[in-house]
């Protein structure tokens, strides 16, 4: 555990000049401020006071004073210079006045429900498949590339960005495990060796971050947009996860030959499918997720599970003998645009009642479930996800899950930043509807 006192020691030792403090508001956007490495001692011990009426999802003005606390654990250092200077930078948790966990934070959330297993002996570890493109500007949603899955060149800009967002993650400790173009054009997609979950969601905080910077750097812009372009596969962030007593991975069963998974890891894919439809909101948050989550693209839209099913909400890797650690699940809903710490303490939420309910988990489904009719589908008691932003929101209302793991104020706060999105967007006129309809009505 890395102590305050050794984080001042690199800060010295590497010569950095400010700090960036960051924490993140309830729908997954960075947030915080610079300070200078002079006033780090103190606020090492006392935090960083801010106003936090304007932080989406915090408090009201009346009740704005919040402190930032810096968790030492995640100290790293920019691999690259910002005006010349070496910048350093640390998550916060984010704290009442009085030093209590401010119920909107994020990361509280998350840390709450991995104490509850924590105390069983369990560990909670995720592994996310992070997809991106990388676009001329953010006003000019074109490809740079025509690549397609694992196409390779040397010589392609968002290769080259690729590569250099991995190589600056790794300088900062995050480890990679692997980089490759995805199936749209411009499409790619860097995966991070599994972590336990709190590390792995301020990860995700990281990468969303160096691997725009680093594209803005060459003159390009880096997108996590989930459904950017019209007729081609959006990006998703495919979850791998598992849960470990200790160093042994509960999700396996050696006597279970089919998939090698036990009846507990069965049980938390049940739990999944009982409670993914009221989840949605926070694993799918925006009006644009519901344009990826449709048929013929490879992202999920029924609630069913298999192996070598890509059409599957939950897939199962196949085991290779030697490899009990490497027994998973994963869920491929999540979009790389939602909250990682909202959405992985979700996911945990909904597999544990599973597994506290007992849940017995339907068989797989090995075909192509876009290619069944609708009686097969219900024959086989195969599910939908939201269809829409409009649906998941009405869904998530009703969860008692939802309301238990995030707590009234994100739960509240969340549900009404929501309403406003869908509003503003259902009464928006799109160049759809005047392209189909005023020429005829």
């Amino acid at each position: 555990m890395r102590t305050k006192k050794e984080v001042l020691e690199l800060i010295k030792e590497n010569n950095v000049n400010y700090i960036r403090l960051w924490f993140t508001d309830i729908l997954g956007a960075l947030k915080g401020m610079s300070v200078t490495v002079r006033e780090m001692e103190q606020i090492l011990d006392e935090g960083q006071g801010f106003d936090g009426s304007s932080i989406e999802g915090f408090v009201r003005i009346e009740e704005s004073d919040l402190v930032a606390m810096p968790d030492p654990q995640t100290f790293r250092i920019l691999p690259w210079s910002v005006n010349d200077e070496k910048v350093g930078l640390m998550i916060c948790d984010v704290l009442n006045p009085d030093g209590s966990p401010f119920a909107g934070d994020s990361r509280y959330a998350l840390k709450r429900i991995l104490d509850k297993i924590r105390k069983k002996g369990w560990t909670y570890y995720c592994g996310p498949e992070i997809e991106y493109f990388y676009f001329p500007a953010k006003d000019k949603p074109e490809p740079i590339d025509e690549g397609g899955y694992f196409d390779y060149s040397t010589v392609s800009p968002g290769t080259r960005m690729r590569k250099a967002a991995a190589t600056a993650l790794e300088k900062m400790g995050i480890q990679v495990e692997c980089t490759h173009h995805e199936v749209a054009p411009s499409q790619h997609e860097i995966d991070l060796r599994y972590q336990e979950a709190l590390i792995m969601a301020d990860f995700v905080m990281f990468y969303r971050l160096t691997v725009k910077e680093l594209a803005l750097r060459e003159g390009y812009y880096a997108s996590f947009m989930p459904k950017p372009l019209f007729g081609q596969n959006g990006s998703g962030m495919h979850t791998h996860q598992s849960i470990f007593e200790g160093a042994r991975n509960i999700f396996f069963d050696p006597n279970e030959k089919k998939h090698h998974l036990s009846t507990m890891a069965k049980q938390y894919i049940a739990g999944i499918f009982k409670h993914i439809q009221e989840i949605s909101l926070v694993l799918s948050q925006w009006v644009n997720s519901y344009k990826r989550l449709v048929p013929g693209y490879e992202a999920p839209v029924y609630i069913s599970w298999g192996t070598r099913n890509r059409s599957a909400l939950v897939r199962i890797p196949e085991y290779k003998p030697g490899k009990e650690k490497a027994t998973r699940i994963e869920v491929r809903s999540p979009d790389p645009a939602c909250n990682p710490y909202l959405a992985f303490a979700l996911m945990l939420a909904s597999g544990l009642k599973g597994v506290e309910e007992k849940l017995e988990l339907l068989p797989p489904v090995e075909k192509d479930i876009f290619h069944l009719s609708e009686e097969e589908r219900e024959r086989l008691h195969i599910g939908c996800l939201p269809g829409s932003l409009e649906e998941a929101i009405c869904l998530f209302e009703k969860s008692k899950l939802a309301k238990e793991t995030l707590g009234d104020h994100i739960f509240e706060s969340l549900i009404a930043n929501k309403k406003m999105e869908w509003d503003a967007y259902r009464i928006h006129v799109s160049k759809y509807e005047t392209d189909k309809y005023l020429p005829i009505l």
